[in-house]
């Protein structure tokens, strides 16, 4: 009896912690979701350009915020074992590799034109989402500081305060996009560029925010975060990119893998491309679910682990998949089930609806094997195991997945024609995603039975 009162309490730890994160998750979702919709309703080559630009910087930004997010086993860890001070420290470190990815992405931000150019986005498209990535730019700094502060949060196992910024910003972000993109009280209308500038008022409210939360809540305090930052630290420093940059290479190839997508499939023109982003943007919201589960599991395993108490992280570790598994198929069998209907809410075109909808059918399966392997990627960092995973990315994702989308769409793969058509990069990409999932579960499960600690896997990690 006791056994199953702690299974319940654990899986409602996760399941709290991950709700908590997924409210927060589908409120920046919104964001891309309103723009998506705003873009749609005021012009179809704005929608089409927003795919585009969001598959550019969508590929910057989480690779990064990959690489910060990889913090989370080790600052969770701390938090098992109550080194408060050493955690302090270790954020204060945490600013040097911040940095570091603010600099690297604003400059891929700022001069798209070469990947614009080798993936062939058409020429009349290229200046609007030239402007709307420059204005994403100074969007980045702030996004990529407030992912420092959630992983900080979801370390400790309280994201509720994260969770209250995203709602708040929300409110701001829709009636901001829609009066910068319209026009109103004075404003000229913007177009895709309102939506952009939405985005960087509201990313830089969240972080003043934040900072007002680290100075005053008490939930910090013992961490003495503002003491004056100390040199970089090149040991803790190499720590985090054993897990970082791994962690954020992978992020990098997993989501370039989905978002070329829109720029290769940008060259069959504005409805393929509008389809594409509907079916795109509804996949991410679903990706929330696993991704939150993820967060909550890992912060889970490694507290655990910190607490030199490997039984119940592997325990935890089984009860987040179950969770995982559950969402995904409830998610998957409505984007099949509702897919004219989840369509038509982005889009009045009957064209660009046809054809969104055939793609959904193919996005729940592409969703069931990201959930799967989301969860063991997340789970597997707890145990210091991150380039064969980033290897596996690689060969898959990138070979089989996207080389294949792009050689059945446009030159035909063995017996089967080009389908000149988004669906052949959603299926190539759901059956290279799937195998992948396979594999991950796999060595998952041989890590689970040989690990008793992070370090007895540091080599083989």
């Amino acid at each position: 009896m006791n056994v199953l009162r702690r299974g319940a309490g654990e899986r409602a730890t996760i399941a709290r912690h991950a709700g908590t994160v997924l409210v927060g998750q589908l409120a920046v979702m919104a964001f891309g979701v309103t723009d998506t919709i705003v873009a749609g309703r005021f012009a179809e080559n704005a929608l089409a350009a927003l795919s585009v630009g969001a598959a550019i910087f969508i590929s910057v930004f989480v690779s990064l915020m990959g690489a910060l997010q990889a913090l989370l086993p080790i600052w969770a860890e701390l938090h098992g074992a109550g080194r408060g001070h050493d955690m302090g420290r270790s954020v204060r470190q945490s600013l040097y590799l911040c940095g570091a990815a603010i600099v690297v992405g604003m400059a891929v931000l700022l001069v798209p034109q070469p990947l614009l150019r080798w993936t062939q986005v058409p020429d009349a498209m290229q200046a609007d989402v030239a402007r709307y990535l420059g204005v994403l730019a100074f969007a980045l700094p702030p996004a990529l500081l407030f992912r420092l502060y959630s992983t900080l949060n979801q370390a400790l196992g309280r994201p509720q305060l994260v969770t209250w910024l995203q709602l708040g910003s929300l409110a701001v972000k829709l009636p901001l996009s829609i009066l910068l993109t319209f026009g109103g009280l004075g404003v000229p209308p913007l177009g895709l560029l309102g939506c952009g500038l939405a985005t960087l008022a509201v990313n830089w409210l969240m972080l003043g925010m934040a900072v007002w939360l680290l100075r005053t809540q008490p939930l910090y305090r013992d961490f003495a975060l503002w003491q004056r930052p100390e040199r970089p630290n090149w040991a803790q420093l190499r720590q985090f990119a054993r897990l970082g940059v791994p962690g954020g290479l992978s992020v990098l190839v997993e989501v370039t893998s989905f978002t070329l997508m829109a720029l290769f499939i940008a060259r069959l023109g504005t409805t393929a491309a509008a389809a594409h982003q509907i079916a795109s943007n509804l996949t991410a919201v679903a990706y929330m679910a696993p991704l939150s589960l993820g967060l909550a599991t890992s912060a889970r395993v490694s507290y655990w682990l910190g607490a030199g108490d490997a039984a119940k992280a592997r325990h935890a570790c089984r009860l987040g998949f179950e969770l995982a598994l559950g969402c995904a198929l409830v998610a998957a069998g409505t984007m099949a089930a509702a897919r004219f209907s989840l369509a038509g809410l982005y889009s009045a075109n009957p064209d660009v609806v046809a054809l969104a909808a055939t793609l959904l059918l193919a996005t729940a399966a592409y969703h069931l094997a990201d959930a799967t392997q989301t969860m063991c990627v997340f789970v597997l960092r707890c145990y210091r195991v991150t380039v064969l995973p980033l290897a596996i990315y690689c060969a898959l994702l990138w070979g089989l997945g996207l080389a294949g989308s792009y050689l059945l769409a446009y030159h035909g793969l063995g017996p089967v024609a080009a389908m000149r058509s988004p669906l052949a990069f959603w299926v190539m990409s759901a059956a290279a995603l799937a195998l992948t999932a396979l594999i991950f579960v796999l060595l998952l499960a041989w890590v689970l039975r040989r690990a008793r600690s992070p370090a007895a896997l540091g080599a083989a990690g």
